[in-house]
């Protein structure tokens, strides 16, 4: 007689997936706001109140309009595999739709998250949520729910894909549209910790397949392993502009944010600028962090190809009028992050030059 075959014949162990749910629990729990309604987790729904805001404004919504953002964190989850590293990738999951809802003003309310692997490792996919955790912390929002999907023979082996979900708030008459840009406005450039999560594929074909290097080399240049400097997460800059645009809640100072993304300077930056207005950039006005010049200098790449495919260290592009450009350079580095006005607004055809 035949043995009876079961799910994990298949390749699906529920108890490890027992296993995984509480080993996050205390992860999750820590990113609960106030306006997380209690008493159905283990449901099949988060639910989030915005009946009252005891966060960051102290007050009610008036006219409030939800903003949502999706993104991943891309092929930055094969260094992850290599290195064996996990609890970063989270950080960047979440960075990614934060900062993305965050160019129209919008607070960040709660996050989902989608975790999909051939076969689940309890502890590896603990610490990819414990980064998701710590990347809420930042952004001042909560885990609400997600999906853990162990799909056999669909992903290689040992590998996961990340996707993540963030929903936002803003007032309504506080929407940053862009509209406001004119021409002789300062563009101020928030910079990055490196790669962020995007030109990954770019980044191992030069340095893993072109330069021959491993991810457990030590690179002078960078100050640790590559595996390391490549897994730096995405910075989260939502605590410190909610913060700018609190300051001049009267005064709108703030005209518009790009976040600095697939596509770099070049392509991200005229998403936001009305009609007949461009930027002209001053390559020189900060300095390039090295994982960008190893990667252009190992793999030959040229320089409109790399500001085209990088973010070349801005994360964040904020757009002001010219004569507030130091007062709100100097208010975000009192948050902890640091910029640099690296162009101004002139006029032209919604693009981007970089001189």
């Amino acid at each position: 007689m035949k043995r009876p075959l079961t799910y994990r014949d298949s390749g699906v162990n529920i108890d490890e997936g027992d296993l995984f749910v509480d080993l996050i629990q205390q992860h999750v729990r820590r990113t609960l706001t106030p306006r997380v309604m209690r008493g159905f987790e283990g449901g099949y729904a988060g639910l989030f109140s915005l009946d009252h805001d005891p966060g960051l404004f102290k007050r009610n919504f008036r006219r409030p309009i939800l903003v949502s953002g999706a993104d991943g964190v891309g092929t930055k989850l094969k260094i992850a595999f290599l290195t064996g590293v996990h609890d970063t990738v989270g950080i960047d999951l979440v960075a990614m739709s934060v900062n993305d809802i965050l160019t129209v003003g919008a607070e960040p309310l709660f996050f989902l998250d989608y975790v999909a692997t051939s076969h689940l490792d309890a502890a590896a996919m603990s610490a990819v949520v414990k980064g998701i955790a710590d990347g809420c912390e930042q952004a001042g929002c909560a885990i609400l729910g997600g999906e853990t999907a162990e799909l056999p023979g669909f992903y290689q082996e040992g590998e996961y894909d990340l996707a993540g979900f963030a929903v936002g708030v803003v007032e309504k008459d506080r929407i940053i549209r862009g509209a406001e840009i004119e021409e002789g406005d300062a563009v101020l450039g928030l910079f990055s910790s490196g790669l962020h999560s995007n030109g990954f594929s770019l980044a191992r074909k030069v340095l893993l397949e072109t330069g021959g290097m491993k991810v457990s080399d030590h690179i002078d240049a960078l100050g640790a392993s590559l595996g390391r400097a490549l897994l730096t997460p995405t910075i989260i800059y939502v605590q410190p502009i909610l913060a700018l645009l609190r300051a001049y809640r009267v005064k709108r100072i703030v005209r518009g944010l790009a976040h600095i993304t697939g596509g770099g300077l070049v392509e991200n930056v005229p998403r936001i600028l009305p009609r007949g207005l461009a930027v002209r950039i001053d390559r020189k006005s900060w300095e390039v962090p090295p994982i960008f010049r190893l990667i252009q200098e190992t793999g030959n790449v040229e320089r409109a190809e790399m500001y085209r495919v990088f973010n070349m260290g801005v994360g964040m592009v904020v757009i002001v009028p010219r004569f507030n450009a130091r007062k709100v350079l100097a208010r975000l580095e009192r948050h902890g992050v640091k910029g640099a006005a690296i162009g101004d607004v002139v006029r032209g055809a919604q693009n981007v030059e970089i001189v």
